[in-house]
């Protein structure tokens, strides 16, 4: 009776805390319904009520108060102005203090370091909450304690980011606050309605995320284990909403929207908040988020499994690694899509600044931006190829590994080529123009996206042959799906070179249209051949167990080279984004007058971006190393022996 009595309690309090979550959840919400409805609280932002204006101009011939109206510069519909206009800044110290130093430097560095870390942080629960619900669903007890072990390893590596992104978020306000003020003020007086919100949520998610955490051991049975992943449904849509609030103001920096020409707000925050490009940001921005989650968890296995003392514990860390850059890259292969998808709503608000974007100011940052894309492909597809190695019966792929490294580097070739090059007058002479008149033909988009889906269609392909690597299908109708499967194949790398090809011989404005059918064939290779494939392998014969933790050391690096590049393209494209607004605060509403007010060069840019990725890597191994030091070895007799030397728990809770 005691003992149903304790269950009977841990479930109630177990409820009470879920309801407490939910109810700060709904909170901000429902705190901010009066000031939603009245357009923000207009009175803050109107001039004094004893300001010296004209009888007339106070109010209308009936004695009302006047009502100002002015068009939106996006939406085109009237509103009543309810805020100032912009603020005209100059260069001084009443607007730009400063220190001896470029103040954008110092903004830059605190917003890329809060942006990786508030990444990271975001993606890691989502992980959590897959890999705790398979252990749930899962009939195998041993598979489920060992798919709740890394559940568990991944939200302890989060935790001391977590503060860390606190700590690196009120960095961020001080420096906005204290460098640029007359722009935070502004930004602040638009998104006044929602930013309490922002504060809100973010103390419900602290609460929401410790409990999670410390709750583990105390609810890890029954009923109280389905309310602990309704605890992470509930983290990740706290954490989302954040993101997409965040995205809100850099998507009305880039395309304003819910304020007239001169910037003055119209009491519709929908306006402001959902922009031109608010969309494509959320999706951009989630599917990076993701991948870069998955990169940097997979590089904290790759550590653990280098300085690992145990076959146990390489097995544990091996496997860990493995999931991770699964997820990553499940989440890297739609990120270009996303990409351009974001690139072609950029060109719809504004031409110009998808000019500036691809083939201006800052058309050469994309060539690196290529380069690093195809960085994290080749290093995926090596992973792929090495992991081959802890499985018997999968040398029968390594003699075509050759071939798919041909195919893999002939797309990135054409896919980093660049359509005008930097030249000196006198090779632009020898030349006879910018473009190579050989060259120059790869440099456009209708071969770079025959070259990247190529690149993406090869990784699935890989891998397929990973899931297949130690295992015979056994259905009846094996050799059929084989021949289908190698002609879907061949179809869709043939289908995708004709439409680059056939690219060149019709206009520009339908050849933009060519990426559809491309992004079509490959996202079909992802899905049904995928799909296709486990269907296949559902009860085949294993030629041999996989042995995790029988894996070189060079696919550790392989993961470690993985997340480096996503952290250096996150940071790219985080600077491509700030810069393609050029001397503007807020786009075509608020001028920058600050003496930075000036694109970098490529070079500087890059050695900033650097020093922000060398930056992140040092704290992050510092958050690594105190993961260790709290993990506790599992007794020899509680481990559970799991067929195919499959990873054992090596950490406590």
């Amino acid at each position: 009776m005691g003992r149903v009595s304790r269950i009977n309690r841990k479930k109630v309090w177990s409820a009470v805390a879920l309801v407490a979550i939910v109810g700060l959840l709904l909170l901000p919400v429902l705190v901010s319904l009066p000031a939603l409805a009245g357009g923000g609280a207009p009175e803050a932002a109107a001039p004094p009520p004893d300001a010296a204006k004209p009888p007339d101009a106070a109010a209308g011939k009936d004695g009302a108060p006047k009502v100002e109206k002015a068009r939106d510069v996006f939406y085109k519909t009237e509103g009543i102005v309810s805020g100032a206009p912009a603020p005209k800044t100059a260069d001084n110290t009443q607007f730009y203090p400063r220190y001896n130093f470029e103040s954008r430097v110092l903004l830059w560095f605190a917003n890329q370091q809060h942006l990786y870390y508030g990444s990271f942080v975001l993606a890691v629960p989502i992980f959590c909450m897959i890999i705790e619900f398979m252990g749930i669903v899962s009939k195998d007890k041993a598979m489920a304690k060992k798919y709740d072990q890394l559940a568990y390893d991944f939200i302890k590596i989060s935790l001391t980011a977590y503060s860390l992104t606190a700590i690196l978020g009120g960095i961020l306000i001080f420096t906005f606050l204290t460098l640029y003020p007359a722009f935070f003020g502004y930004l602040s007086s638009i998104f006044r309605p929602v930013m309490h919100i922002y504060a809100l949520l973010f103390v419900a998610e602290s609460g929401t995320i410790y409990i999670y955490y410390y709750g583990w051991d105390k609810m890890k049975e029954g009923l109280l284990k389905w309310i602990h992943v309704s605890m992470s449904v509930v983290l990740n849509v706290i954490g989302t909403t954040l993101m997409m609030l965040a995205n809100s103001w850099i998507g009305f920096m880039m395309s304003p929207a819910g304020v007239d020409e001169q910037g003055r707000y119209l009491g519709n925050i929908w306006h402001a908040i959902h922009t031109a490009l608010w969309n494509p940001l959320n999706v951009h921005r989630i599917l990076g988020n993701m991948a870069f989650g998955g990169g940097v968890v997979a590089a904290y296995a790759a550590y653990r499994f280098l300085s690992a003392k145990t076959e146990e514990e390489r097995a544990h860390y091996d496997w860990m690694g493995y999931i991770a850059m699964a997820i990553g890259v499940a989440f890297l292969i739609p990120l270009p899509f996303a990409g351009y998808w974001l690139m072609r709503e950029v060109y719809a608000y504004r031409q110009q600044m998808g000019i500036t974007l691809m083939g201006g100011l800052l058309a050469w940052l994309f060539i690196i931006q290529a380069t690093m894309i195809g960085i994290l492909f080749l290093s995926s597809n090596y992973y792929l190829w090495q992991a081959l190695g802890r499985m018997r019966g999968a040398e029968k792929y390594q003699r075509y590994i050759k071939y798919l490294v041909f195919v893999l580097v002939v797309g990135f070739l054409i896919f980093i080529t660049p359509h005008t090059i930097v030249m000196t007058p006198a090779e632009l002479k020898a030349m006879g123009g910018q473009q190579h008149p050989v060259l120059g033909n790869y440099g456009v988009m209708s071969a770079k996206n025959g070259g990247i889906n190529v690149i993406i269609t090869t990784t699935v392909l890989s891998f397929i042959w990973y899931q297949r690597g130690n295992k015979i299908p056994t259905v009846s109708w094996a050799k059929f799906g084989n021949i289908f499967m190698g002609c879907f194949f061949g179809l869709a790398y043939a289908n995708i070179v004709w439409l680059a090809i056939y690219g060149y011989y019709i206009p520009a404005n339908v050849r933009v249209g060519l990426s559809v059918p491309q992004v079509a064939t490959t996202l079909s290779c992802l899905f049904f051949m995928t799909a296709l494939n486990l269907v296949m392998l559902k009860g085949a014969k294993e030629s041999g167990p996989i042995e995790w933790g029988k894996i070189s050391v060079r696919s550790q690096y392989a993961l470690i080279m993985l997340a480096t590049a996503f952290t250096w393209m996150m940071g790219l494209m985080g600077y491509i984004r700030s810069s393609v607004r050029l001397f503007w605060h807020v786009n075509e509403i608020m001028r920058d007058n600050s003496p930075w007010a000036y694109t970098h060069t490529t070079g500087f840019a890059a050695n900033m971006i650097s020093f922000n990725v060398l930056f992140f890597w040092v704290t992050i191994l510092f958050v690594f190393w105190l993961g260790t030091l709290g993990a506790k070895k599992v007794p020899v007799e509680a481990k559970v022996a799991v067929p195919g030397r499959a990873p054992q728990p090596v950490g406590g809770h």
